[in-house]
């Protein structure tokens, strides 16, 4: 279903109609005197940087009077693809990234697959386009058809997996959505969180338009740092790199990039994304413990395949802020097109958190 930006859930009969809050991010959830909370808010792993990045990032230090080079960083993550460095431009986090791509991409019929990340829409609207949004409903699972999206689209932009409804979507459906005169954006910035990554498009260099971003900062632990990188054809690497600043990734986010691109740093982010499904299992399992007061279990958005799950359950909003008097952190649903004050995100922790977050959850609904 695609609608223009100001159709959204509807409120009071009457009323004007609800427009999320696109600049609303999990951070906001665990700033200043909330950073105490347990954080299942934002879907970065915790126990994160590595003590080996750091020592390499504060290597990188030495080097500070220098401009920087991304000319090592860039080899590293092409090769890390299978692709020649003229098609890799690195930026500092994915959301530098979107705003490139509103920039220097001339579209004429954007459109934003919802319910995902907020960021892409907002850059659009912010270089003056007129977003359309494909708006994917529970009914089917949130999952994506490549007759979803509207024929005129000539630059589409969509996550995988979704953030935030945990889906993956498969490959071979994502690449249907790719034809000359369109420029397809993949989102990939949790992807290294699936195992074997195997609904990637990041090593294709066939699709016509693609443009696949991937970010450094969710894996490990380095969104302090901002790190992410473009992978695409040569001209959109250009053009891009046309639109980005002098400079634009610091020394220490260049090491980096490097060093998470190395061989020893990808089996660590694979054995990370091995525990990460376990733990989401865990997750899962508790939540389909728990009742509602009406007696029902909770609803979740399955299969999630992310590091985040999606739930909806009655009075979310008042759950939610009775979860915060009982320690923990989670995101609200109702800043995401498609979604509304009925949705949480829930960050995949370890075990015992899960456990103390789920006590507290059943907590919630009793008290």
């Amino acid at each position: 279903m695609t609608t223009p930006p100001s159709a959204a859930p509807a409120g009071i009969p009457g009323s004007r109609p609800y427009e999320p809050d696109l600049r609303h991010h999990g951070d906001a959830e665990v700033r200043g005197a909330d950073a105490a909370l347990t954080d299942l808010a934002v879907n970065v792993r915790t126990g994160t940087p590595p003590a080996w990045l750091k020592a390499r990032i504060a290597a990188s230090l030495d080097g500070l009077a220098a401009y920087p080079d991304g000319g090592p960083a860039r080899a590293a993550v092409a090769a890390r693809h299978g692709l020649p460095p003229e098609r890799v431009l690195l930026t500092a986090g994915a959301a530098e990234a979107f705003v490139l791509i509103a920039r220097a991409v001339r579209a004429r019929r954007p459109a934003v697959v919802h319910p995902q990340f907020t960021e892409p829409e907002a850059a659009l609207r912010d270089a003056g386009h007129q977003v359309e949004r494909v708006l994917l409903t529970e009914r089917n699972g949130f999952r994506l058809t490549a007759s979803d999206v509207p024929e005129t689209a000539d630059l589409l932009i969509i996550g995988n997996p979704t953030n935030p409804t945990s889906v993956l979507h498969p490959a071979a459906e994502i690449a249907r959505l790719a034809r000359p005169g369109r420029t397809l954006v993949v989102d990939e910035a949790f992807m290294d969180a699936v195992p074997g990554e195997h609904a990637s498009l990041a090593s294709r260099t066939d699709l016509p338009g693609l443009v696949v971003l991937r970010s450094l900062t969710k894996t490990w632990g380095l969104a302090g740092l901002r790190i992410g990188y473009v992978l695409a054809a040569p001209e959109t690497i250009a053009d891009l790199e046309r639109a980005q600043p002098l400079w634009p990734v610091s020394a220490p986010a260049l090491a980096a990039a490097e060093a998470c691109s190395e061989p020893a740093a990808l089996a660590e982010a694979a054995e990370a994304a091995r525990q990460i499904a376990a733990d989401r299992d865990h997750l899962l399992a508790s939540l389909a413990e728990i009742r509602t007061p009406d007696g029902r279990k909770i609803h979740v958005t399955t299969p999630a395949e992310g590091p985040f799950v999606l739930i909806r359950l009655p009075d979310a909003a008042a759950v939610r802020t009775r979860l915060r008097t009982l320690g923990f952190a989670v995101r609200r649903g109702d800043t995401f097109p498609g979604l509304g004050p009925e949705w949480l995100r829930l960050a995949v922790r370890d075990r015992a958190t899960t456990d103390r977050f789920t006590e507290a959850l059943a907590k919630a609904f009793t008290d």
